[in-house]
């Protein structure tokens, strides 16, 4: 039987398909049970949600009518990739509540987490630095309007943060390794709360119309922009593939487009089902699971044959057990785990009372198709606790690694262990 927290208790992590619970969030917890398995505790962190989730209800109703800004996901996870490929960056574009915006962020090789804290900040947490274990919060005149998130995936600890205007680059600054700030770029540290400091060392400038066709390719390493013009106005979503040999890119109008980075052609495909509202690779780069404005099920985009071919099928997943469960309709964000692709996270909109606000977590099998079942739910700290975002550590050994923004203000981090080599 799936794992069903009681209203009242707060999920501390997964033990072998069994999602453990206590009465009250604290360490205590999490020493009585994963961390006598990973020898490490993940503290939850607190966060100003209020004004993070009043100021995002006003902007969004602003950008409602104005028909204006605010940066998306899509390449920022290319942005600072090891090899500084060339960016394919949608500038700013109509930010809706429906999209899936990567708003919380592991690093890809350390214990280090990011999150959006408010709307003008970034919060860390270094969880190997024992000095640094107290968060450090990110702030600058020039980073207003914080969206979007990524650290960069093959060096150093370079965090890029999307933003009205443009997108700032931090890196960290201590003793032996001082970061160099691009020249214009006021850096100014306001970074506080932890020895290791954060300098902002560059600011992207770029801003446009959602409803515009332009994106920019940006030469990191030069700072240097170049605006392209190619038809893709209504950008809701953009996703690089783990290997970077394919790009995905989603319009309001519930088309989508596969491309391969080689020569860069795409094929296009289309949705019945609303806009795509969340996508997310699998390990190999070899399919992509996606979820729908206005569905209860998602959706499998599986590679027939090895890059840069195009070739590909759609295959539906259902996911019965929400449907049945918790009376759902619409799926609202997924994160799959990277790492292992063996755990999938789900969040759904309305439905029944009893499971509002829970995050479904799913057993994962992928030969030759996907399949799910489900393990259980997690459920957040504080009254009526809603996800605000999810995502998964990238390449934590020891399992999946879930880290929560709850709307009561807690950011929280769930192991998924059930591995018999890690409990034996």
């Amino acid at each position: 039987m799936p794992s069903f927290p009681q209203p009242g208790t707060v999920t501390i992590c997964e033990i072998n398909r069994e999602l453990v619970t206590a009465d009250h969030l604290g360490d205590d917890q999490a020493n009585e049970t994963y961390a006598k398995i990973l020898g490490t505790v993940f503290s939850p962190i607190p966060f100003e949600s209020d004004s993070l989730l009043s100021t995002g209800a006003e902007q969004e109703s602003v950008e409602r009518r104005k028909g204006s800004l605010g940066i998306l996901s899509a390449g920022l996870e290319a942005l600072l990739s090891g090899s500084l490929r060339p960016l394919l960056q949608p500038a700013d574009v109509k930010c809706l509540k429906d999209i899936d915006l990567h708003s919380v962020s592991w690093h890809n090789h350390k214990q280090i987490l990011a999150f959006v804290s408010a709307p003008h900040q970034v919060t860390i947490c270094d969880y190997n630095d024992s000095d640094g274990k107290l968060p450090c919060v990110l702030s600058h005149e020039s980073q207003k309007d914080v969206k979007i998130l990524e650290w960069r995936p093959n060096g150093g600890k370079t965090l890029s943060v999307a933003c009205k205007g443009g997108i700032c680059i931090w890196a960290a600054s201590y003793p032996g390794n001082v970061p160099s700030v691009r020249s214009g770029v006021t850096s100014n540290p306001l970074s506080r709360g932890s020895v290791t400091r954060w300098t902002l060392v560059d600011f992207l400038q770029t801003s446009a119309s959602y409803e515009s066709s332009a994106f920019t390719i940006w030469d990191v390493s030069q700072g240097l922009a170049t605006p392209i013009r190619r038809g893709l106005g209504g950008i809701s979503l953009l996703k690089w593939s783990p290997s970077g040999d394919y790009f995905f890119s989603a319009k309001f109008d519930g088309t989508f487009y596969l491309w391969e980075t080689n020569t860069w052609t795409s094929e296009p495909w289309s949705s019945k089902n609303g806009f795509v509202t969340g996508a997310t690779w699998d390990p190999d780069g070899s399919m992509v699971l996606l979820s729908f404005s206005e569905s209860s099920s998602l959706g499998s985009i599986h590679f027939t044959s090895k890059p840069p071919s195009l070739d590909a099928h759609l295959i539906p997943v259902e996911l019965p057990e929400i449907k049945l469960l918790t009376d759902s309709r619409v799926i609202e964000k997924i994160a799959w785990d990277d790492a292992s692709g063996e755990r999938l996270a789900v969040s759904c909109r309305d439905g029944d009372e009893l499971y509002k606000g829970l995050i479904a977590i799913f057993d994962v099998k992928r030969t030759p198709l996907i399949s799910t079942s489900l393990v259980g739910f997690i459920r957040g700290p504080g009254d009526n606790p809603k996800p605000v975002a999810f995502s998964f550590h990238d390449k934590f050994k020891q399992g999946p690694l879930l880290s929560v923004c709850w709307s009561s203000g807690f950011c929280c981090t769930y192991p998924l262990i059930f591995r018999s080599n890690i409990l034996a």
